[in-house]
């Protein structure tokens, strides 16, 4: 009896591993450097000069040769300021910010070239990807968890030698909230003047570009 358990729970774990060595050449894990910008109300629009750096960590599941599901965390800071405007409001104003960001979001993307699994494919892609996350960010005026953004972006990737792949990408994270830069309708008490407040019409965006590198699972060794 006790040697029938044995073998039954070997057949059990043996099952396991093929089913996770099918699955393993889908899954792919890696991260990423690079920087985030923000457009809002002291930047409408990006401006280089406030490029900040970040880092970003990912999981891949490539469901398909087109299709691929990816979850991912991102930390880093946006920051602007004033002077670097042409605008005379903005340069009477005079305010600057920076924020600490970090965000978690899960997003979809779409291969315009087939990734075949396949030993001797050499596979490279440009995609689009887009999806929904979660932000918190912290300035001088505000702190706040939780804020929905919506991922929307295009990159490329290259799978340098199996089963490392490389990889360049460009995002913007939309979002519902006005307070990126602590500049909104309402001033928190840091001024009452009317330069201190930002354009309720106009709601905070930022970019995340990265340089990525990933390592793909095509093989899982059995014991």
């Amino acid at each position: 009896m006790y040697l029938q358990h044995v073998y039954k729970a070997w057949l059990l774990v043996a099952g396991l591993f093929i089913s996770l060595g099918t699955e393993a050449q889908k899954i792919e894990v890696g991260g990423g450097v690079g920087g985030m910008l923000y457009k809002g109300d002291v930047s409408a629009f990006l401006n280089p000069r406030s490029y900040s750096p970040a880092a970003n960590l990912f999981f891949r599941y490539n469901a398909t040769r087109s299709v691929s599901f990816r979850a991912g965390l991102a930390a880093g800071w946006i920051q602007g300021e004033d002077r670097f405007s042409r605008d005379p409001f903005q340069q009477a104003r005079d305010f600057s910010f920076r924020s600490t960001l970090s965000e978690a979001t899960v997003d979809v993307e779409y291969n315009f070239r087939s990734y075949k699994l396949t030993p001797k494919a050499k596979n490279w892609s440009p995609y689009v990807f887009g999806g929904i996350g979660l932000c918190s960010f912290r300035n001088a005026t505000i702190r706040a968890r939780g804020m929905v953004n919506f991922p929307l972006g295009v990159g490329i990737k290259y799978e340098i030698k199996r089963p490392w792949s490389v990889g360049v990408e460009f995002g913007t994270r939309f979002t519902n909230n006005d307070y990126l830069d602590g500049l909104g309708d309402r001033t928190f008490g840091v001024t009452t003047s009317k330069l201190g407040q930002g354009n309720p019409a106009l709601r905070d965006s930022y970019t995340y570009t990265a340089i990525t590198v990933s390592y793909t699972f095509y093989k899982i060794v059995c014991p």
